[in-house]
């Protein structure tokens, strides 16, 4: 065990918690050979198998329980560690460790550039995460601050809202329903819908947005990633409930076109969450107030979406 690195603890930790290399081999963006290799140096340190393979599943073996156990520790107490170097290294010289729920990829990057445009020296760590992942990381104290639509439950967090966050309904351009007004939103039953897969932050907004009132609703492809969502509705194979933030240039050059829902946008919110109990370093409470004081106007500008009643129209 004398050699085995952080490195190969993490990737280990990852691939135990999915269960699944390909899994953990997208979280971690690495390739599925590289993941195996870390695990397969790593069991060559410990001398024993971490995982056992029953048809096409792999399990823990007793010796990868353990080794998660520790492992989780350890890593635990590289993140404390680094947590106290940043805490003495101020804001200026410290490391901000945020993670951010995937539609929030559109604009975030920009935020953080302003942010460290007035903060020369501080150095980032960001993690783009579906809500699964996010929550994990939360859970975990993984992260120092989290960015997202529905704070978790079931996790002591401080939730505050810094930004409104608009969902609409988009279309192709040449949607028979593009271009009528006030489209009650039980007419969308006869719609196909492009959605993102249950449990999303987006289905989840789907579900409250929708509130019952469209029965059976016609599904014609789940999908995680938002931008193929995108793709597909230009490409005339259906229509979806997205968040106005990841449409707003495909909105502004006319590739896709917002439906006059009555209803919509569904208005939401933007969140910060970190950990009740977690003394954030001085970097991330200065990020955080940095988003309470100008997240809302900035992700404006950003995107170009102003609020409920300035959506862009056919």
């Amino acid at each position: 065990m004398r050699n085995a690195t952080l490195r190969q603890l993490k990737v280990f930790e990852v691939v135990a918690r999915q269960l699944s290399f390909s899994r953990a081999a997208e979280e971690l963006h690495l390739t599925q050979p590289a993941v195996s290799t870390q695990v397969r140096q790593l069991e060559g340190h410990v001398g024993l198998p971490l995982f056992e393979q029953l048809g096409k599943k792999i399990y823990l073996t007793p010796a990868g329980v353990e080794m998660l156990h520790y492992s989780r520790a350890i890593i635990q107490q590289f993140h404390e560690a680094d947590e106290a170097m940043s805490r003495l290294k101020g804001v200026s010289g410290g490391k901000l460790n945020i993670a951010v729920i995937s539609a929030g990829d559109y604009f975030f990057p920009r935020l953080l550039a302003e942010f460290l445009r007035r903060h020369p020296g501080v150095s980032l760590n960001l993690a783009v995460y579906n809500r699964e992942e996010l929550l994990h990381q939360l859970s975990a104290n993984l992260t120092d601050l989290a960015v997202m639509v529905r704070p978790p439950q079931g996790i002591d967090t401080v939730n505050q809202s810094f930004a409104p966050h608009p969902y609409v309904i988009v279309a192709a351009p040449d949607h028979p329903l593009v271009g009528q007004r006030d489209i009650p939103l039980e007419d969308l039953g006869s719609q196909s819908f492009i959605v993102r897969e249950k449990g999303s932050d987006t289905w989840n907004s789907m579900e409250e947005g929708f509130a019952g009132r469209i029965r059976n609703l016609k599904i014609a492809m789940e999908i995680k990633s938002t931008e193929t969502i995108k793709q597909a509705v230009i490409a005339g194979m259906g229509i979806a409930f997205l968040s106005a933030h990841t449409v707003s240039l495909e909105l502004e050059v006319g590739r896709l076109a917002v439906l006059d829902v009555e209803g919509f946008p569904v208005m939401l919110n933007w969140y910060v969450v970190h950990r009740k109990s977690k003394r954030l370093p001085p970097v991330a409470q200065a990020f955080k107030e940095f988003l309470m004081l100008e997240g809302a106007s900035l992700i404006q500008t950003i995107t170009g979406i102003r609020g409920r009643f300035d959506m862009p129209k056919p």
